[in-house]
């Protein structure tokens, strides 16, 4: 079986880390994951991954108890450090993939520098690659991040990993009335302020004509199921 997609970056955000937790990593979730990981880079498909820290601190967050907006951003960074590192200690550890971290932060001692064409280097040679640090500047969320680094990668799919099925009208858990949306343009998700990303990271993808699939990364297979073409949760193109 061949894949659709030979090379696609996955957005992790950091509450789907925390699993069942209110705080911090949850192994049985870190367990889950590179599971489904390593059924992409089994079938051969390259696979790059970003990941939020909301499991351990939101930048925003920083501003109830007086810490200013950038610095609170800067905390956050650091907090995908820690996810990403758990993330490849896991693939390794459980799967015995290889699989690199780059910071966008330089952190020398736990992790490489981020450098575009290392990273697609390392993706060649079938490694796991994972983009930590966001982009590494303060204002920017790490869904921005994410269609960033899938532009520079030239990614052929972006995979938006959420708790739900897809793109409904409203949230799905507080309206039960809310409707699911199978497909969706760029231009009518951004004007219908859909929450599929925010708009920096929607437009990037939309100039860039990478296709986002947003899916529920709680069932098993999903993943694998979205690089093989088949239709799973929303796509926006």
């Amino acid at each position: 079986m061949t894949p659709t997609y030979g090379r696609v970056l996955l957005k992790l955000s950091g509450e789907a880390f925390a699993g069942n937790l209110s705080y911090g990593i949850d192994s049985a979730f870190l367990e889950y994951i590179t599971g489904e990981i390593a059924s992409l880079v089994e079938v051969g498909v390259q696979v790059a991954v970003v990941i939020g820290g909301g499991n351990i601190f939101r930048g925003i967050s920083g501003l109830e108890i007086g810490i200013d907006r950038a610095t609170g951003d800067y905390m956050g960074m650091l907090a995908t450090v820690i996810n990403a590192l758990a993330l490849q200690s896991a693939l390794e550890r459980i799967k015995g993939l290889p699989t690199r971290v780059l910071s966008a932060l330089e952190i020398r001692q736990v992790a490489e520098p981020y450098i575009r064409r290392r990273a697609i280097r390392h993706l060649e040679k079938g490694r796991v690659v994972i983009f930590a640090a966001g982009t590494g500047n303060p204002f920017f969320s790490t869904d921005t991040a994410g269609a960033l680094r899938a532009t520079e990668i030239s990614a052929q799919l972006f995979i938006k990993a959420t708790k739900v099925d897809g793109i409904y009208t409203d949230d799905p858990v507080k309206n039960p009335k809310a409707e699911f949306i199978e497909e969706i343009s760029y231009l009518e998700a951004i004007n219908r302020g859909l929450r599929v990303m925010d708009h920096t990271a929607l437009t990037l993808c939309m100039e860039n004509k990478i296709p986002i699939m947003v899916l529920n990364i709680n069932k098993p297979g999903n993943l694998l199921r979205a690089v093989m073409g088949e239709r799973v949760g929303s796509l926006v193109r």
